[in-house]
């Protein structure tokens, strides 16, 4: 971490706003708006063209940023019943065709591999379509075929996961790749409720965000997701986390992560290390390292240790739980969708604020 975390400017909205110089706070606030605007654009962009297209198969573009886990969260969702194959690329295959259908996210306007990528997938006749700024080399290689839509909110680095989002969920809806098409306006707004929750006047108490950034303050955070959704949504906290707060994490999903010995060894110490009744004098020797701090993400009906009971055969006492079921409560349509955007919001919000605190976001 860039520097050490001053937990009492968590409470004070007027610093952590004078720090925020760039506006990352009030961008990240924008999650629900991404939505409305994406889906918007995504209509304009005449995806509704793709429906009743069957495609051979969908590629997902894996790019620098969020593009990944969105990846990952599109395909979770999706599951084993999606009628097509869904291939996850940092280019475009070579068998790529016209009946194939190719997905695309980047900030970056001049990236070259995909702006070659774009190229070839067009050139080819396959389907492409281009959530990328306007004007840069990588829109220019779609050369009008490609359906592009652009994003409308000016972002820093890192805080677009919800315009992907929603680019690439109408994208499978469209396909008719998912028996019911998201409701993209219950999402945006259950992301403007988690914004406002996570407001920098709300004190930490109150504020799942600001909580959430004490939690992981001088610790190692191990993110790991007890369903492939919540894996997809920790795979991104963990690049918000280095993107904002210069913080290194471990994500993975619960069925590998749990399996790994030294994490498995390194939270059971953490566990002890917390306990009130221990003797310090025990132990004196300063720690090598910052000590786990063990999150369980969930965006299942099912409750996250219960879920590493059957998987591993064992729950974690002190694990932190994510699972938003109050937010989100069980049998809500989309469930799973929300929780996970929901999620994502709220790691990206507690990672600009554990930069605010110890002054990794700002300009050197």
């Amino acid at each position: 971490m860039n520097g050490v975390l001053d937990d009492t400017l968590l409470a004070d909205a007027a610093t952590l706003t004078a720090r925020d110089t760039t506006g990352v706070l009030r961008a990240a606030a924008t999650a629900g708006a991404q939505v409305r605007s994406a889906a918007h654009a995504s209509r304009e962009a005449g995806l509704d063209r793709l429906r009743g297209h069957r495609p051979r198969a969908l590629v997902l573009l894996r790019r620098p940023g969020v593009s990944g886990a969105v990846a990952d969260l599109v395909t979770a969702l999706l599951g084993d019943r999606c009628p097509v194959p869904v291939v996850h690329a940092e280019r475009v295959p070579g068998w790529i065709g016209p009946l194939d259908v190719v997905v695309a996210h980047s900030a970056d306007p001049s990236d070259p591999e995909l702006a070659e990528s774009v190229a070839t997938a067009v050139h080819r006749g396959a389907e492409t379509v281009l959530s990328v700024p306007d004007g840069g080399p990588v829109a220019r290689a779609g050369a009008g075929r490609a359906r592009l839509v652009e994003p409308r909110i000016p972002l820093p680095e890192g805080l677009g996961f919800a315009q992907a989002l929603t680019v690439a969920l109408v994208t499978v809806s469209e396909l008719e790749l998912l028996p019911l098409a998201p409701d993209t306006e219950a999402l945006a707004d259950a992301l403007d409720a988690e914004a406002e929750r996570s407001q920098p006047g709300n004190e930490p108490f109150v504020n799942p965000a600001k909580s959430l950034a004490l939690r992981l303050a001088e610790r190692t955070p191990l993110l790991w997701g007890t369903d492939p959704a919540a894996a997809a949504v920790a795979r991104h906290a963990a690049t918000a986390l280095a993107t904002h707060a210069g913080v290194v994490a471990h994500a993975d999903g619960i069925g590998q992560a749990g399996t790994l010995a030294g994490l498995r060894v390194a939270v059971d110490l953490g566990e002890r290390s917390d306990d009130i009744f221990r003797d310090p004098f025990d132990d004196p020797e300063p720690a090598a390292a910052a000590p786990p701090r063990l999150v369980l993400m969930g965006t299942g009906e099912e409750d996250p240790q219960q879920v590493s009971r059957r998987v591993l055969g064992r729950e974690w006492p002190n694990a932190d739980l994510a699972h938003p079921v109050d937010e989100v409560p069980r049998g809500t349509r989309d469930a799973v969708l929300i929780r996970a955007g929901l999620l994502a919001l709220r790691a990206d919000v507690a990672a600009v604020y554990l930069g605010l605190a110890t002054r990794a976001t700002l300009n050197p």
